[in-house]
């Protein structure tokens, strides 16, 4: 029995070697052998693997660098990612548990009284039984779930990543709105400086009856206007700190940014050739990719489902009255088995099934293509409004430059009396805009350059790049 009984084990595990259902073949993908807005970039190719090294330092910001360093170990959006990618490795060392027999250990013993007319006696009794039981994986069903359970784990992993570079382009970008927030507090500082001085100069020309009171209500408007224009950054300026506070895991209150007057933006430029794999190491791509191969794996794991399946079984157990004789030969028993099971109707449930599992792995595979096709779009118009984003700070510089000259004229001319006060106002306002536009800009280049970055899917570096 026991030659039979092993003979059945090699011929199962032969027949184990092929599993049901496709192997996984990566779907094909509409690549452009460049972008549309950048010449000379290369053809993307796979490359997740690649680090993506810490692209924040481009911008060459002490501060930002060390607020990027929390985010790592203090972000809990992060922690609950990496939480559920050990929870998806755990669940891989689970169906893998399946393929290993399962061995079963059972003891007891027990002593009674029993009273009769002879009197009373006592009695013992010991038993133990080791069972172990193992289910051939001819079809492959457990197999594809262990490949589908690592791809869900791949996909919680390149999960973890997408966490991660979200937590630190938004840091990026709300670190760079509150720096721009401080250069444009600073600039109507100086205005709101400036309006004082007008509002005395429309003030005195009013007391020497050369200027009528309207001079001096506009100047006292404008002034105001200034004043609450300042209240609203600072309102703005404190939402930006607190929303740094929750994404370096802080609370507000124990947390804050102060305002650096040296503070000089860095913007990093666009090499001229930057290879476009680097769209490949996009987290959300390499996630979408991970679950086709997790569908795919559910497809094998519903065919196997058609056929038989078998276990193999053996026992060996025994009792005494005694325990020094519990595991005595004449007092064991052994037991060896093999069993059969076959489903011969199930209302169709099996076919649903394994539709189901196709409908879902063409569902993935166009979900991924999908999420490629965003990504290069994510690029492109990232790219294009770095291009553009170039032209208007230099435009909004000169703007800026001649604002300024043209407020400085207006001003001399009416303490000149040349012209009336509307004239001052105008150019004061001009002047102002221009600055706050050009502030601005500078700004709106730093998040584009973040938001090029997370499109990437990381930053670029000499030894990456083209």
């Amino acid at each position: 029995m026991r030659i039979r009984v092993a003979t059945i084990a090699l011929a199962l595990s032969a027949l184990s070697g092929c599993a049901a259902g496709p192997d996984y073949v990566r779907p094909n993908l509409s690549v452009p052998a460049q972008y549309k807005e950048a010449e000379g970039w290369n053809r993307a190719v796979p490359a997740d693997a690649l680090d993506r090294g810490h692209w924040w330092s481009l911008f060459q910001d002490p501060a930002l660098d060390a607020l990027m360093g929390q985010v790592e170990v203090s972000n809990q959006n992060l922690a609950a990612a990496e939480a559920a990618y050990r929870q998806a490795r755990a669940l891989v060392r689970e169906q893998r548990a399946s393929l290993f027999p399962t061995v079963s250990l059972d003891g007891s013993g027990t002593r009674a009284r029993s009273a009769g007319n002879s009197g009373s006696s006592v009695g013992q009794s010991y038993r133990y039984d080791i069972g172990a039981s193992w289910e051939p994986d001819l079809w492959g069903r457990i197999r594809r779930n262990v490949e589908g359970a690592s791809a869900q784990a791949d996909s919680s992993a390149a999960d973890l990543a997408s966490a991660r570079l979200a937590a630190q382009g938004e840091l990026a970008a709300n670190y760079f709105q509150l720096r721009e927030s401080d250069i444009e507090t600073r600039l109507l500082q100086a205005t709101v400086e400036a309006y004082q001085r007008s509002l005395k100069i429309a003030g005195n020309r009013y007391a020497a009856s050369i200027a009528p009171k309207s001079d001096v209500l506009q100047a006292r408007t404008q002034l105001a206007n200034a004043q609450a224009n300042l209240a609203d950054l600072g309102q703005q300026r404190a939402q930006l700190e607190h929303a740094i506070a929750v994404l370096v895991g802080r609370a507000p209150a124990d947390f804050a940014i102060a305002a650096d007057p040296a503070w000089h933006a860095s913007v990093p430029e666009l090499p001229p050739s930057v290879a476009s794999d680097l769209l490949q190491r996009r987290p959300d791509i390499a996630s979408a990719e991970r679950r086709v191969a997790a569908a795919n794996a559910q497809v094998g794991a519903a065919q196997a489902a058609f056929f038989p399946s078998f276990t193999l079984s053996a026992s060996r157990g025994g009792g005494a009255s005694q325990l020094g004789r519990l595991f005595d030969a004449p007092s064991s028993l052994w037991s060896l088995g093999v069993a059969l099971a076959q489903t011969l109707f199930d209302g169709g449930a099996r076919r649903a099934g394994r539709d189901a599992a196709r409908a879902g792995y063409d569902q993935s595979v166009a979900l991924y293509r999908q999420t490629a096709l965003t990504a290069f779009q994510d690029v492109e118009n990232q790219l294009v409004a770095t291009n553009v984003l170039v032209e208007r700070a230099r435009l909004f510089a000169q703007a800026s430059q001649s604002a300024d000259e043209a407020e400085r004229i207006a001003l001399n001319r009416y303490q000149a009396g040349l012209v009336a006060y509307t004239d001052v106002v105008v150019a004061q306002a001009t002047a102002l805009s221009a600055r706050q536009s050009l502030a601005q800009a500078t700004r709106d280049r730093q998040t584009t350059a973040v938001a090029l970055i997370q499109a990437l899917g990381g930053g670029w570096h000499a030894e990456q790049g083209g």
